[in-house]
């Protein structure tokens, strides 16, 4: 090997911290890794990682924009016995929620070499073992530090299980040791399995019906209904170690007892001497998770075909991401987004272009480099081939019968660590609702646009966007108000009309068609309103029509109803117009017409309170919200949506200020926003006057405060009164699209969804594509649809996506 003469500068290379992310795995700029014959190439300044593919080259890049010298390459290779099926070990025993990772020692022999970067620019200069010897508490910091710091690419998912204060503070009633038996069987029926035992008072009853086809009647959540006792154990799960699972009722919720040995005992159990005979509700869940898949087969049985080529590459499921891949997979699906972060031909900027102007400390701190990645992933086609050795995990009956053998796919980690940071639901590793990622990512990517200065009708996400036009009018003395609202979605109600059970017993519903979803959304309705002209409370008539029509339109099928305040979802089937077009012009507003009469402005119920959505109020207040809450929700969520107000309302109604009153602007309690946090908001490229302003409507909160922002585009955040205009109406906020007729849409993907909720189950993507026809998106499996399948599915989707004709 050649000799390096920048050794001495080796030497002052410090190893990896243990708060920083060290991208060993995979290049940070595309989807190429360390299973490559060329491996990754791990800059030992900063800790990227690059590729050395002869097309992209991003190690190169790296090292000559940062300047950067020394790398480690690393490459890794399958062991020869960890390509066989046949002997693998028995999988390990489930003790918690989690998808367990396998050791990757065990599996693969990983191959390190020393480059210099500044020898040979090209390709860097590789140096010799000796090196690489004196080099070792670099080389083993970068190597260990992967192994502990994956936290956000490939650590496996996990339910963190807590106490709480009834499993805290509970008070028995026991009245001495339970005959075994007592023990047997369910105290109001005879089954022998899936049996809880009240910590109260000792009472014996089954469970609900579980996934894998448990029987359960019930019979403890009757006798929690009847007495009250929160807190139950399912006996079969208790172990020596005083693990169980227990569930409170008042919680609705798997809790821990950390006295659980001690509540037992009041009934004569010794836990040391219990035997765990049942299957626990997580070692359940994951086998459910694990097998609840959309079909695979057509109508006939026979196995849907692989697809593979550019934009045909499926997205690895990172433990509960399959809500984020089939949204990815569908926004990639569109011309908007594809010209603009994968652009064929000269009319956009290049990948590279923005690589080299990149201002981010890392490329896996850039929205932009990494929605350039995932654009090169899904659509290159580069990713997209059989996978090179089929495992039980993507070819289960490799053995017995000629299965299809799927890709890979890419697997979206390091994106997934950027746009859920710091979101209290993105960021972790729960199943999410796609519709709400939906809304999270376009909230992200705009927050990049306006950050860089890019114009507003040059960004990918305004297809999406459309006005939505609110028409108020008091029945007395017959003025109205109008209001334009900014939308990206539009999210219909679908009625439920029962028809009768199923075999099983579930309920069916009667078909619904779009256009009646459509026609109830944009309908009349009735609302008490506090009038400023009749200065009483009357009754006004609300109605909803678009001010202007997106370039792609998305349909929210609400298919829900509230069962205890939580939201279950409905299998209605819902019946797309023919030939899967919609046509809106019916739908079309028309603004303050000649001869109606605008009304005054309301006086505002609090100084410093904005104005809130009237019609949005009156519907959160008439399904029984509280006021102050509902006030809140909207301000939390651009106080235009109801919906999207209700579903915040869901996810915090156990904060613990939820009733507090709100700290307005001119409260003199509220604390001036900190320089901080306005500074933070001001590198987002908003003013300090404007940053300022949406920190004190949002009560300090700098998340809040962005969806502030970006639902006030025309404030300047000044603090002085607004200047007094001849129009009584409201400014109106900035919204895309256009009213521009004809408004004909055709379908061009939907999402659906299997589950009882949409934070839990499993999501797919149907993408019309123009080389295969209707293609599902299964995660990492993309499979050609037979029509069949895609004409049911249609009927239960979640999410439609329909382009502009």
């Amino acid at each position: 090997m050649a000799s390096c003469p920048h050794l001495a500068d080796l030497s002052r290379l410090q190893p990896p911290r243990l708060s920083q992310s060290v991208h060993r795995e995979e290049c940070t700029q595309c989807f190429d890794n360390q299973d490559d014959p060329l491996g990754i190439d791990v800059c030992l300044a900063c800790f990227n990682g690059g590729c050395l593919s002869s097309a992209r080259h991003h190690a190169r890049t790296h090292a000559h924009k940062t300047g950067h010298v020394f790398a480690l390459n690393v490459k890794r290779k399958l062991k020869p016995s960890a390509n066989r099926v046949e002997d693998e070990e028995p999988p390990s025993k489930m003790t918690k929620l989690a998808i367990v990772e396998e050791r990757e020692e065990d599996k693969y022999d990983r191959l390190t070499s020393l480059k210099c970067w500044k020898c040979d620019p090209d390709n860097g200069l590789e140096l010799g073992p000796d090196v690489t010897a004196q080099a070792k508490p670099l080389v083993d910091g970068v190597l260990s530090a992967m192994s502990s710091a994956r936290q956000s690419e490939v650590k496996a998912w996990e339910e963190e299980i807590l106490p709480c204060e009834h499993t805290l503070t509970l008070e028995q009633q026991a009245t001495g040791p339970i005959e075994a038996s007592g023990l047997a069987h369910c105290s109001q029926c005879d089954l022998k399995e899936n049996l809880w035992l009240c910590l109260t008072c000792g009472s014996l009853g089954c469970g609900r019906q579980q996934f894998g086809g448990i029987g359960g009647h019930g019979h403890g959540l009757r006798h929690y209904e009847q007495t009250r006792h929160p807190v139950s154990v399912k006996l079969g799960t208790i172990t020596p170690e005083g693990g169980a699972d227990i569930y409170c009722y008042a919680c609705d919720d798997a809790k821990q007892d950390p006295s659980l040995a001690a509540h037992l005992a009041s009934f004569g159990i010794n836990v040391a001497a219990q035997t765990k005979t049942e299957k626990s509700m997580t070692e359940l869940q994951i086998e459910h998770n694990l097998k609840y898949d959309f079909s695979l087969t057509d109508e006939s049985g026979k196995a849907l075909e692989p697809v593979f080529g550019p934009g045909l590459t499926g997205l690895s499921n990172l433990g509960n991401s399959c809500y984020m891949a089939s949204v990815l997979q569908t926004v990639f699906a569109l011309p908007a987004f594809r010209e603009f972060y994968y652009p064929t031909t000269g009319a956009g900027s290049k990948p590279e272009d923005h690589w080299r102007a990149c201002t981010a400390p890392l490329p896996a701190d850039c929205v932009d480099c990494q929605m350039i990645k995932l654009a090169d992933g899904l659509l290159s086609g580069r990713y997209s081939h059989a996978r090179h050795s089929p495992s039980r995990t993507t070819n289960p009956l490799a053995h017995e019968s000629p299965t299809p053998v799927f890709q890979e796919g890419v697997r979206p980690s390091t994106f997934k660590a950027l746009v859920g940071k710091g979101h209290e639901e993105f960021a972790t590793m729960r199943q999410q609702d796609a519709e709400e990622f939906f809304a999270h990512l376009l909230t992200v990517l705009r927050r990049h646009f306006h950050s860089r200065g890019l114009p507003k009708d040059a960004a990918p996400t305004e297809v999406f966007a459309f006005g939505i036009e609110q028409r108020l009018q008091c029945a007395e003395c017959r003025r109205v108000r109008y209001r334009v609202d900014a939308a990206d979605a539009a999210s219909v109600p679908v009625p439920a009309r029962e028809k009768g059970k199923d075999d099983e017993g579930r309920t069916l519903y009667e078909e619904v068609r779009l256009e009646e979803c459509l026609e109830i959304l944009m309908g009349s309705e009735a609302l008490e309103y506090a009038c400023p002209a009749c200065a009483k409370s009357v009754i006004a008539t609300k109605q909803s029509r678009f001010a202007t029509f997106p370039e792609v339109l998305v349909v929210h099928a609400r298919k829900f109803q509230l069962v205890n305040w939580v939201p279950s979802k409905l299998d209605i089937p819902v019946i797309l117009p023919p030939n899967d077009e919609l046509s809106l012009d019916a739908y079309l507003g028309c603004g303050l017409q000649p001869g109606e009469e605008a009304l005054p402005e309301d006086t505002a119920a609090a100084p410093g309170l904005p104005q809130f959505n009237e019609a949005a109020m009156a519907q959160l207040e008439a399904m029984g919200f509280p006021t102050i809450r509902c006030q809140k929700a909207l301000l939390a969520t651009g106080n235009s949506d109801p919906e999207a107000a209700m579903e915040w309302l869901f996810a915090h109604m156990e904060d613990p200020d939820i009733d507090a009153p709100i700290q307005t602007s001119a409260a003199p309690s509220g604390p001036e926003p900190s320089a901080e946090q306005v500074s933070m908001l001001a590198d987002m490229g908003f003013t300090a006057s404007q940053a300022r302003k949406a920190l004190r409507e949002t009560g300090g909160n700098p998340e809040r405060a962005v969806e502030w922002l970006f639902s006030h585009p025309d404030d300047t955040g000044d603090d002085g009164p607004a200047p007094a205009t001849a129009s009584s109406a409201p400014a109106q906020p900035a919204v895309g699209g256009t009213s521009v007729l004809p408004a004909r849409y055709r379908l061009k993907a939907f999402i659906s969804h299997k589950g009882p909720s949409v934070h839990s189950g499993h999501y797919v993507a149907h993408i019309l594509t123009e080389q295969a026809g209707w293609v599902l998106f299964n995660d990492e499996k993309v499979v050609k649809a037979d029509e069949e399948s895609v004409r049911e599915l249609k009927k239960l989707a979640y999410l439609y996506v329909f382009e502009k004709i």
